[in-house]
This record gives structure tokens, sequence and C-alpha cells, in this order.
């Protein structure tokens, strides 16, 4: 059994911090007994970098994250993935749950920068420094592979 909690998206949880003011509550058994239990620490973490909801849908091109009219919004996500970092750290979680395809959480895919809703490989920001810092980072859609990774420590 994981010995320090699970870090997740907060729109995971059922909180409405998405940019469109909506959430993305996962009702998979596994995720809703792992919350039940108290595993689960939530965060959103471009609310966390300073973003209030709504917001405009940002997309990540290259190294930065912009929105539809160009404007770089790099800073406040690495602020967000630092905030992710130092929660996962705090609680000791070596595994992370994130939402796909964003721009913050996306850990196999997000959108590729175009706003045409075209989806591409690669990891969000938050994903990708969790990634480096050791911590193993899934998508909702991964929970089968959570469920293994739980189950081997």
């Amino acid at each position: 059994m994981v010995k320090g909690k699970i870090l997740v998206s907060g729109c995971l949880c059922g909180k409405k911090v998405r940019y469109d003011g909506k959430d993305a509550a996962c009702l998979d058994p596994r995720f809703v007994r792992w919350m039940r239990e108290g595993r689960l620490v939530g965060i959103c973490p471009e609310v966390a970098g300073g973003f209030s909801v709504p917001r405009e849908p940002c997309e990540k091109a290259g190294d930065t994250v912009v929105d539809k009219f160009g404007h770089d919004f790099t800073a406040k996500y690495k602020a967000g993935a630092d905030k992710a970092l130092a929660l996962a750290r705090k609680y000791g979680a070596a595994v992370a749950i994130l939402k796909q395809n964003s721009p913050s959480c996306g850990s196999l895919y997000i959108y590729d920068g175009t706003f045409s809703g075209i989806k591409k490989r690669g990891e969000g920001v938050t994903a990708e420094l969790l990634r480096k810092n050791g911590i193993k980072v899934f998508g909702e859609d991964q929970l089968q592979e959570v469920e293994k990774e739980i189950e081997q420590n």
C-alpha cells in the first residue's frame, strides 16, 4: 500500500475549478473508494498558480502556455506546478492522478497549441515537473495502472 497520499487534480475530485467553471469528477469506483478512505489530496495547479474560475482556455505550445490570443501564461503554470510539487512532498505522495489533455495536468496527451481541438502526445507543466521529481504520474483513464502501483508499494 502506498505510504503517502495520492496527489490528484482538483477537478477530478468534483471541484469546479476547470477553465470553464466545471468539474471533471471521476466516478470510477476505485477513485471513489480512495477518496472515501482519505487517500487523495486534491489541487488545481492552475488555480494554485493564480488563475481565476472561469478563465480563457490555454494550450501548451512548445515550452510556453498561451491563450488563444497569444498571451503567455507560462509563469502562472510553473507557479502552480511548484505548488503541486510542494503539496506532494508535504504528504509523501509518490503517485499522482492528473486530468488528461490539460496544459497543466495532461500526462499522456495535451492539446497541440493551435486551439483546433487536436491532441498530441505530450505532458502538461505540472505532470512534467512531478515526473522529473520522481512522482509517478497517471491520467484518470489509467486507474488500473494506479491500482497496480499502489499494490506494489
